[in-house]
């Protein structure tokens, strides 16, 4: 064994203390002021967008409204998911010495394939899937993700146990005519349960038992129970006011115009990601971009900065622009580069000529 590393059992909770959290203990850990932390987490029933997505495009938000469901915004990249208290949410958060790796393919195959070594162990037959999900039989039982802060490492995973795949297509801003029964049939065999495929679903302790056996041996440590300790009280105290609030949930100040802009996307191995671009044609100049997804990427910042890179810059400076922010700073997403981003943007203006009118 090298060393101890803590349990943290924070129980089922509403989705702003859970990722009030996250963030809390993302921060600590890389000030030096937490352990090694495996922590098991529950949520009240909510609907979470990825950190850098659009909460209005993304989210039905009569829906959620009508029937109790909270919004928020997770500190992490990522698509809109949907929570309630029948998944069991596993994070771990380390110091980046504890990996062996720098490059977040290979952490994410390490925690993935530990965590399927612990669902195999409850008798289900769990294996990774890259880049990022778990999966039985070909059909997804755990997604996960992970972001890096500083030195600091905060990797998710989320278990089925006992999923609702047509509430999920109702909460997720899905045309109607993908609601269909035939069409929530059919998401519902991608995805797996464990209440479905074990005769009797065992007790929450033994699932989180199975898992900590598992990432124990993995990273060859041995776990200890243990509470918040005072440092981490305190961030996650201020970590709530501002989570908890609608300006963190919505972000009015990344506003993405419905009108006199054009659209753009580009799908590449990190995800999604769409650009609203202001283009003035006659000058070939981007007046101001906007790019929002369900990919991950750290640190957050780098959206706004290639954003700010891209206000009022030529259109032939796009690609040099980005990848000038990239080359700022260590960067972390799994699959992006400068170039995906570019591609979006490339996406929007492609047919526009060099007549039109340009936008003010």
């Amino acid at each position: 064994m090298s060393g101890v590393w803590r349990i943290l059992d924070t129980g089922l909770r509403s989705a702003a203390e859970n990722l009030a959290l996250d963030r809390a203990l993302l921060e600590a850990r890389q000030a030096g002021e937490s352990p090694n932390t495996l922590r098991f987490l529950r949520f009240e029933p909510s609907a979470l967008v990825g950190y850098h997505q659009d909460v209005v495009r993304e989210l039905h938000l009569e829906y959620c409204a009508a029937h109790g469901i909270a919004v928020q915004r997770r500190i992490t990249g990522g698509g809109a998911i949907y929570f309630d208290p029948a998944q069991l949410g596993w994070e771990l958060f380390l110091d980046r010495r504890a990996l062996g790796s720098a490059e977040m393919e290979n952490i994410a195959a390490r925690i993935c394939n530990a965590a399927a070594d612990g669902l195999r162990a409850l008798g289900v037959d769990a294996r990774f899937r890259p880049r990022n999900d778990i999966e039985v039989n070909g059909r997804k039982i755990s997604g996960t993700g992970g972001v890096f802060e500083g030195e600091a490492l905060m990797y998710q995973g989320t278990l089925l146990i006992d999923f609702d795949v047509e509430r999920m297509l109702r909460v997720l801003r899905i045309p109607a005519e993908k609601l269909t029964h035939k069409a929530i049939a059919s998401a519902r065999e991608r995805v797996a349960n464990l209440r479905e495929l074990l005769s009797v679903v065992p007790p929450l302790d033994t699932i989180k038992q199975a898992l900590a056996t598992a990432f124990a041996e993995a990273f060859a440590v041995r776990f200890e129970v243990a509470a918040l300790n005072a440092a981490e009280q305190r961030r996650y105290a201020h970590a709530l006011a501002e989570i908890e609030s609608d300006d963190w949930v919505y972000q009015p100040g990344r506003v993405y115009p419905a009108q006199a802009s054009l659209s753009g996307m580009h799908r590449c191995d990190g995800g999604l990601i769409y650009a609203n671009v202001i283009f003035e044609s006659r000058s070939r100049l981007l007046r101001q971009v906007w790019f929002h997804g369900d990919f991950f990427l750290a640190p957050r910042r780098l959206v706004a900065d290639m954003e700010a890179a891209l206000r009022n810059a030529p259109l032939a400076e796009l690609r040099a622009n980005l990848c000038a922010c990239f080359a700022r700073q260590p960067v972390d997403g799994i699959g992006l580069g400068p170039e995906d981003f570019a591609a979006a943007v490339e996406d929007a203006v492609a047919n526009v000529g060099t007549e039109a009118e340009p936008v003010d």
